[in-house]
């Protein structure tokens, strides 16, 4: 919020630092966040134009290769610049995570178009990755279910990045400006009844269709995952820290999905449900004092 120079200097470093560190991505993104949610549209374009140009002359000094530093970074950071606006303009963060979930949906969709068989595509990129003291076989049967879904895992984790990114930025443009802001926005999270009828029914598209389909159907089925999976943390997160206790419960909660990542199942059915539970409304109504 200094200047461009300090904006341009933190997201260009910080996304080639990515490159060995993967999860410094997300600050990265969340700079050209920040500087968007502030700032404006334009603002954040400059920066992220700026910063790719920088980025790719770094990588040709470095790696010696632009091509891949200058893709790398539109990739990381097109997507969050254009969340950041619709989430700037519209002021509505189930909005940006519903747009952002759309624009996995439609890679998803488009990979499926490009690809004339995904699934040998991701069976040849797994085997690579085997490593050479363990036996082929023992995880072979793996790898023949999970080509199936690597699109809708890999669009997803895409997702979960970009949304972390703008969390981030948003938390920081609250600190700065708002504070208590972001955590007011992100407990309130919610979406509509429509939404979670249709994802209903693409689970049964998945479940009831053969071949293409129902593979296409199940990535699609990841992806929304995504969005009632953060809508639920919101709603635990609300709910946990209502209770007496709710100082040690939250922590907790997060501390559970990082260890049993597959808690976020149940975290996902909840979100789900959210239209009809209304888990939020109920634990207010049962709180002496409320809010």
């Amino acid at each position: 919020m200094r200047g461009r120079m300090q904006a341009m200097l933190v997201a260009c470093s910080l996304a080639l630092l990515s490159l060995m560190m993967p999860p410094v991505s997300v600050v990265s993104s969340a700079t050209v966040a920040l500087v968007t949610l502030r700032q404006g549209a334009y603002e954040g374009l400059y920066v992220l134009g700026c910063s790719s140009f920088a980025a790719a002359l770094l990588g040709f000094l470095v790696l010696g290769n632009f091509q891949f530093a200058l893709l790398y970074v539109m990739v990381l950071w097109l997507p969050v610049w254009l969340i950041s606006i619709i989430l700037r303009e519209g002021q509505h963060l189930s909005l940006a995570i519903e747009i952002a979930v759309l624009l996995g949906i439609l890679s998803v969709m488009g990979f499926y178009l490009y690809a004339t068989d995904p699934v040998a595509l991701w069976k040849a990129v797994l085997s690579q990755m085997i490593p050479v003291d363990v036996p082929v076989a023992d995880i072979q049967r793996t790898i023949d279910i999970l080509v199936h879904y690597m699109t809708g895992i890999i669009a997803a984790g895409s997702v979960f990045g970009l949304l972390f990114g703008l969390f981030l930025g948003r938390w920081w443009q609250a600190n700065l400006y708002n504070p208590g802001g972001f955590r007011q926005e992100f407990l309130s999270l919610s979406t509509k009844p429509r939404l979670s009828l249709a994802t209903i029914l693409v689970v049964l598209v998945a479940v009831l269709s053969p071949g293409e389909i129902s593979e296409i159907a199940w990535n699609v089925c990841i992806l929304l995952f995504v969005l009632f999976t953060v809508i639920g943390v919101a709603i635990i997160h609300y709910v946990f820290s209502m209770m007496k206790l709710g100082r040690y419960m939250v922590p907790m909660f997060y501390i559970t999905l990082f260890l049993i990542p597959h808690a976020m199942l149940i975290v996902g059915m909840i979100g789900l449900s959210d239209p009809w539970l209304n888990l939020r409304k109920k634990t207010n109504r049962n709180t002496p004092n409320g809010v």
